[in-house]
């Protein structure tokens, strides 16, 4: 329980929960950063983590106070944090899809890997190649199964490398630098609340959407079907009356 207030409090107030951890020292705040965007990132389980609100409120403390010129999180340490992180951390989970990533899916254990997510990361997969790894870091849910399903699908790890550190680079700077140049500013600090959640809308509208054609595409399609059963049906009986001169609905007399 404890750790489901913990989550809940970190998505609800990112800022609240990093001026904490600095309070114990830079070095804990640091290792609190890296050890959420890895888990994120890098086990299949905890697809839920605010990797990129994370990260703005981190920027935000990365920022030189207006007063002092101190930041309470310099950024020259925080930057190689949320760089090795991401990129540890899909290493870390493609290997896990290589070796295991069947089994686990077999089991049902994780209830957010479902088949539309699947589905959706399989079609990016298949789509983009190796460029789908790169994509998939921008998109909540999909940055934590693209590794993974990587790994089941055979992508060889010389392919999947270099988009991976490449995408795990470009995320966790553009969300730090947001939060550095962005975050002080007096109407973003004002609203810091509802600048995450706007954050996290953003961040998940893509999911929300492909969910959603998803559900409805296979909605449409068994209707398509249905509608097509019916003409092939009405055209079968169409071509027995025409045969036949009798519907199956008209009594036959023997001649």
């Amino acid at each position: 329980m404890r750790f489901v207030n913990f989550i809940l409090e970190l998505l609800k107030d990112p800022r609240a929960a990093i001026a904490g951890w600095i309070a114990m020292g830079p070095g804990v705040a640091c290792g609190f950063i890296f050890l959420i965007v890895f888990i994120e990132t890098g086990v299949v389980f905890f697809p839920f983590l605010p990797g990129d609100s994370l990260l703005f409120a981190a920027g935000v403390f990365a920022a030189p106070d207006a007063v002092t010129g101190q930041s309470a999180l310099p950024l020259h340490i925080l930057l190689p944090v949320v760089w090795t992180a991401p990129i540890i951390g899909d290493q870390c989970n493609y290997f896990i899809g290589h070796f295991f990533g069947r089994r686990i899916i077999k089991s049902g254990k994780v209830k957010a890997m479902t088949p539309e997510r699947i589905e959706k990361t399989e079609k990016m997969i298949d789509k983009w190649g190796p460029l789908a790894v790169f994509l998939g870091r921008f998109f909540p849910f999909i940055r934590t199964f693209m590794p993974f399903i990587s790994g089941i699908s055979g992508m060889r790890w010389s392919r999947f490398t270099p988009f991976s550190v490449l995408g795990g680079l470009t995320w966790s700077s553009l969300f730090t630098f947001l939060g550095f140049f962005f975050g002080n500013i007096p109407a973003v600090q004002k609203h810091f609340e509802l600048v995450i959640v706007l954050i996290l809308a953003v961040s998940l509208l893509p999911t929300i959407i492909g969910l959603l054609k998803a559900k409805f595409g296979k909605k449409k399609a068994a209707a398509d079907e249905g509608l097509e059963g019916g003409e092939i049906a009405g055209g079968a009986v169409t071509a027995t009356v025409d045969a036949t001169g009798f519907s199956d609905s008209t009594p036959r007399h023997a001649a």
